[in-house]
């Protein structure tokens, strides 16, 4: 069993490179083969049309629950489809143990209509801080990574997106609709304002690596499901940007978070989207 951060501060020194192998092997495995190869028999729905999984997705997720768990003994992994079957999985965010955070697929119905904006995220969390992340995009060859105080990078290259261009509008990633309470929807209408563009989000791992890239100003998200935010959350920290909830409080990955929340490329955005969020 893992007794302390020293040790896992160790065990990142020496197993980064391990962690990023089990991911590209998980992928190459069981996610590409069936990119843009899917029957009908390997797709089904969870909660509703817009809530797809695949056989990728259970695949990915029990080859990574495997080969994570066996990397660092006395881990947990909290993985999405897992969660689905048993919801008391999620709990073991609130513990001691280090937690594996995965979504398989993240951008599943991106990855079902044949198109590469999709992922596969894995944090490292103990006791709800963020200490790791990865976000792997397989069908771009694109890694991205994030150590806690280590800075964030991309192939190697470091991520710094700064401030954004004051000579254009803010453009923010929104919540699908169908996600949405109706006081969350009233809040996302805060963002109809001059200066700012919005658009409906797609994966929301590629929209975080979007943010540490300098490609997106902010997302305005409204559900907390852990394995869509733990490692990209940690990837906009890292890359210098900033994240707020309504309160005005960091997001804080074991929940209960005021929703909806925001992540900007720097601390001056993510203020100034909450002011639009909480004004309507």
């Amino acid at each position: 069993m893992i007794e302390d951060t020293e040790t896992i501060d160790e065990f990142l020194v020496q197993h980064t490179a391990d962690v990023e192998d089990a991911i590209r092997k998980a992928a190459a495995a069981e996610i590409m083969p069936r990119f843009r190869q899917l029957a009908a028999h390997e797709i089904d729905q969870k909660s509703g049309p817009h809530d797809l999984v695949t056989d990728a997705d259970r695949n990915a997720e029990r080859h990574l629950t495997q080969v994570l768990g066996a990397l660092l003994p006395g881990s947990v992994v909290v993985g999405e489809e897992a969660v689905h079957a048993d919801p008391e999985t999620y709990e073991a965010l609130q513990g001691d143990a280090p937690v594996w955070i995965v979504d398989p697929v993240d951008g599943t119905r991106q990855f079902v209509r044949g198109e590469t904006g999709f992922c596969t995220l894995v944090a490292l969390a103990r006791q709800g801080e963020l200490l790791a992340s990865w976000t792997y995009a397989p069908a771009r060859d694109q890694l991205a990574t994030a150590v806690k105080g280590g800075g964030a990078f991309l192939d190697g290259v470091r991520l710094r997106p700064g401030a954004p261009d004051p000579a254009r509008d803010l453009e923010v990633a929104t919540s699908h609709p169908d996600y949405t309470t109706d006081a969350q929807k009233r809040a996302l209408l805060g963002l109809w304002a001059d200066g700012v563009r919005t658009r409906p989000c797609g994966s929301a791992g590629l929209e975080y690596l979007a943010i540490a890239r300098g490609e997106l100003d902010a997302t305005a998200f409204s559900w907390e499901a852990a394995w869509d935010h733990a490692a990209g959350l940690l990837l906009v920290e890292e890359a210098g940007g900033a994240h707020l909830t309504l309160t005005g409080e960091p997001f804080r990955i074991t929940g209960g978070n005021a929703l909806p929340f925001t992540a900007a490329r720097d601390a001056v955005t993510a203020r100034h989207v909450m002011e639009l969020l909480r004004a309507s």
